[in-house]
This record gives C-alpha cells, sequence and structure tokens, in this order.
C-alpha cells in the first residue's frame, strides 16, 4: 500500500456546505422554540401588569397594554399555521418596537416605561444579524430623542427630568455595545467551531492523498444507492479498479512517484466519469466507481474508456515515463443479491482481468481503440 501523505493540500470545501446550513436550520429551530415561549412569557406579563393597571385607575393604560396580547397571540397563530420563521421574528421585532415606543410616549406607570426598554437590545440582535439589529437600534434610539426632546408632540404624555434622560441614554448605550460585542464574539466563535467542523467531516470522508471519497464514504453512498434500489428499482453499477503492477512503480521509482501516480490518475478519472457518479479510492492502488442508474452494458462503456484513456495518458515523474494501465472490474446490481454479493461479483471480475493479461474490463468489452491494448505479462 502507498504512502497517503501529499505535499499537495486537497481544497477544502465550500463555506456553505450541507453542514453548515444543517447547523443553521437547528439554529433557527431553537430561535423559534425561544420565541414561542418568549410570546407566552410577554403575554403572561401583559396579562399581570394590564390588570394591575386596570386596578390602580388606569384604564387606557390597561387596555392599550391587553391589545398588545392580541398582537403576539396573532403573530403566534400565524407562525403555527405557517411555519415562517422569518415572519416571525419580523413579527416579534415589530410588535416589541411598538410596545416600547408607547411605552416611552407614555411613560407606562409613575413614567417607569422606558426602564423595560433595557430588555430591547440583547432581544434584538438574538433575531437579527449584527447590521440589522443595529440599524433598528438606532431608529429606536432616534424615537427616543425626539419623544425626550419634544414632550408636547401627539401621542406624547410623559415628561422626564434631564438627569433620568441622561442615566437612560447612558445606560442604554453601554448596554447595547455589550450585547453588540458578546453576539459578534458568539457568531464567530460559532462560525470558527462549524468551520472546524465541516474539516473535520471533511477529512472523515475524504482520502487525503487522491482529494477522492474514502472507503467509509463510498461504504455509505453504496447503502444509500442500494437502498434507493430497493425503494424504487433504480438500477446502479460500480466498476472496482487496480493499477497494474503498481508494486514495481513503487520499488523502481520510489514512493513518491507513486503517490503522484495516484494522485494523477485519479484527477485524470474525474474528467472521465459523470457529475452524478461517485469515485473513491477503496484501498492501496484499488479504487471504486459508483454509478448511479447506470446499466451493465453503459458501465461497461465508461469502465473501457477510462482504461483507454489511461494508457494513452503520459504519466511521468521526474522526466521518467511510468508504465500505467488499469484493469477493472464491473457489476451491475440487477446481476448481484445484496452489495455484498455485487462487490464480490466485482472483485471477482477484476481478478479474471488481471489473469486475462491486464489492462482490460471483464466482463470483456470490445477495446475502443483501433489495435490491441498493450499488456503486461502477469
Amino acid at each position: 500500500q502507498n504512502h497517503k501523505n501529499s505535499k499537495k493540500k486537497v481544497p477544502m470545501p465550500h463555506s456553505t456546505s450541507s453542514g453548515q446550513l444543517a447547523a443553521g436550520e437547528r439554529e433557527d429551530g431553537q430561535v423559534s422554540r425561544l420565541l414561542t415561549w418568549l410570546s407566552a412569557t410577554a403575554i403572561a406579563f401583559l396579562v399581570g401588569i394590564g390588570t394591575k393597571a386596570w386596578f390602580a385607575g388606569h384604564e387606557t393604560h390597561a387596555w392599550v397594554l391587553w391589545s398588545f396580547i392580541g398582537l403576539i397571540a396573532v403573530n403566534m397563530l400565524h407562525f403555527a399555521s405557517t411555519g415562517n420563521r422569518a415572519r416571525q421574528k419580523a413579527g416579534m421585532i415589530v410588535i416589541v418596537g411598538l410596545l416600547f415606543t408607547y411605552l416611552i410616549a407614555s411613560g407606562g406607570e409613575s413614567n417607569t416605561g422606558p426602564l423595560w426598554f433595557y430588555v430591547f437590545p440583547p432581544l434584538l440582535f438574538y433575531l437579527t444579524d449584527l447590521k440589522t439589529g443595529t440599524a433598528v437600534l438606532l431608529f429606536c434610539y432616534l424615537v427616543a430623542v425626539v419623544v425626550f426632546q419634544f414632550p408636547g408632540l401627539p401621542l406624547v404624555s410623559a415628561e422626564y427630568s434631564m438627569d433620568f434622560k441622561i442615566r437612560f441614554f447612558a445606560a442604554l448605550t453601554f448596554e447595547s455595545i455589550f450585547c453588540f460585542v458578546l453576539e459578534a464574539s458568539r457568531l464567530k466563535a460559532r462560525n470558527e467551531l462549524l468551520a472546524l467542523a465541516e474539516t473535520h467531516e471533511h477529512a472523515a470522508r475524504t482520502d487525503e492523498l487522491t482529494g477522492l471519497a474514502n472507503r467509509r464514504e463510498m461504504q455509505n453512498r453504496l447503502t444509500m444507492e442500494f437502498s434507493r434500489y430497493q425503494r424504487s428499482g433504480h438500477h446502479f453499477s460500480i466498476a472496482l479498479i487496480d493499477l497494474d503492477l503498481f508494486k514495481q512503480i513503487n520499488d523502481q521509482f520510489g514512493h513518491d512517484a507513486g503517490d503522484d501516480v495516484l494522485r494523477e490518475f485519479a484527477a485524470l478519472m474525474r474528467t472521465v466519469i459523470r457529475q452524478a457518479d461517485v469515485a473513491a479510492r477503496w484501498g492501496g492502488e484499488e479504487f471504486l466507481v459508483l454509478l448511479p442508474d447506470t446499466s451493465l452494458l453503459q458501465a461497461l462503456s465508461l469502465a473501457e474508456r477510462l482504461r483507454s484513456q489511461v494508457a494513452r495518458h503520459p504519466f511521468r515523474f521526474r522526466d521518467q515515463a511510468l508504465p500505467v494501465t488499469i484493469s477493472a472490474g464491473v457489476c451491475s446490481i440487477a446481476k448481484a443479491r445484496s452489495l455484498d454479493d455485487l462487490l464480490k461479483q466485482a472483485d471477482l471480475n477484476l481478478y479474471n482481468a488481471k489473469e486475462s493479461g491486464r489492462n482490460r474490463i471483464a466482463p470483456r468489452v470490445r477495446s475502443q481503440e483501433s489495435e490491441p491494448s498493450p499488456t503486461h505479462s502477469p
């Protein structure tokens, strides 16, 4: 078996991978559940505070607070019927923003309404991204400044002392900056963890030397394809490929030459197979190609095309020509009862190809070359 250490780095997957998308989906689900819980808690608080205001003789204030219960309930019911998380977030932000605007304008009870605004920054940054959260927060700052500076405006009934205004804005500014920094740090740590997890996931299913899928990943793909075949009858085939006399290349030219041959063959194979096909390094100098929705004849044609291109390709190492050919055993799921049986038959066909002189495909298919392919003696 050849060395697996490589000087060339295998390109990592794009940041918007399936793993990251799944993580984002899980996080959105957690946010939605938290919003549902917060909505229920807010309804309970508004019921209690509104009732207290009613018995304190502030009937108008009580009715306004109770009206916000209806808005929150509508938002919850809309999410329950549609499952639209974006609208759930937007609806909650708008409702909370309107509530806090009312509390600042009216003063609530004993001019303590603005104090509830301190709840808004952490909730806002948690529900939105940093840019959106900052923009909404700045808009709320502007509303508070207008209400504080122009108490004679319509619907504004509260007046605040200068000392209260200074303390309110100082505390709110500190809290907003603190929440911004915390959320930015959380997002950075989250993205780093996702990138690290993606790196490990990629390494766990990829052969380091060739960049192809490894044996574990191929076994998973085979299992999935076999399940699809059992459900819907979609046939598939496999090609088990071996580099002929590879040990002689290692012995004569060195393991670095063998590594180069494996990498170059993997790159050549990618140009031959289809996008839907999956190629893997099965072990050492053996490779396995999974061919979905492919009959035996189609798989034999593809394997023969690959064999022909490898035979014509000039493999070189330090200006020395390397004798590289392949043999392959092909089998279709239509000829097997199980995955184990499929792999055994492909391995038997590969053995027959080797025994027949190498540089050929088994079962036999007519060569695409105009003249007989060169063979190595066993």
